[in-house]
């Protein structure tokens, strides 16, 4: 099963280095494989370097697809984090 959703990041600071972990540390309680999509470039998102290389500040439109047994759920997390602003704002 594969699903995907479009998040903004609303967080002061952006996609740094903290909240990239944060981002890793969830991705990784999944089975399911997570890629996060900025402007056509594709990273996984079980990757903190991966993420960092996105460079993603307040504003920017990302893409999160999920594929595997547990696909709904991890997005579902995933979406609730980012949503959230990493628990910083």
């Amino acid at each position: 099963m594969t699903n995907s959703a479009e998040f903004t990041i609303v967080n002061r600071l952006g996609l740094h280095a903290r909240a990239a972990a944060q981002f890793v540390q969830l991705a990784n309680q999944f089975k399911s494989d997570v890629v996060v999509e900025k402007e056509g470039i594709e990273v996984n998102a079980k990757s903190i370097m991966g993420l960092l290389m996105l460079a993603a500040p307040k504003g920017t439109r990302i893409l999160v697809k999920v594929a595997g047994e547990d696909a709904e759920q991890a997005l579902s997390k995933i979406g609730e984090l980012i949503n959230d602003g990493f628990g910083e704002d």
